[in-house]
């Protein structure tokens, strides 16, 4: 499953491979990039992948963000059991990034 929206301006590109998204995740993202804006004055686009690895027992689920700002773009990756707790680990490692900017 793949989409793209705008939301309040901001373009969110989510890439799921062989995954269907379920709409509390879409709103998790939707309110990720809302806690995350108040660290930086613009924000461009947010790409979010989610991958789910069948190969392995323990934290199958993959999460990796790119948070589109003007300078050079914060990145991060996490895995775990459950998307919403997956995605929340990795939005706190990017607000880690761009509060050091």
């Amino acid at each position: 499953m793949n989409y793209t929206e705008n939301f309040e301006g901001i373009k969110i590109d989510v890439q799921a491979v062989d995954i269907t998204i379920d709409d509390d995740v879409q709103q998790g993202i939707r309110d990720m990039i809302t806690r995350l804006k108040r660290h930086v004055s613009q924000v461009n686009w947010v790409d979010v992948y989610f991958k789910k690895e069948a190969n392995h027992a323990t934290e199958p689920r993959n999460v990796s963000i790119r948070f589109g700002i003007p300078g050079q773009d914060a990145f991060a990756t996490g895995s775990g059991e459950h998307w919403l707790p997956t995605l929340k680990e990795v939005e706190e490692k990017v607000r880690k990034q761009l509060i050091k900017k």
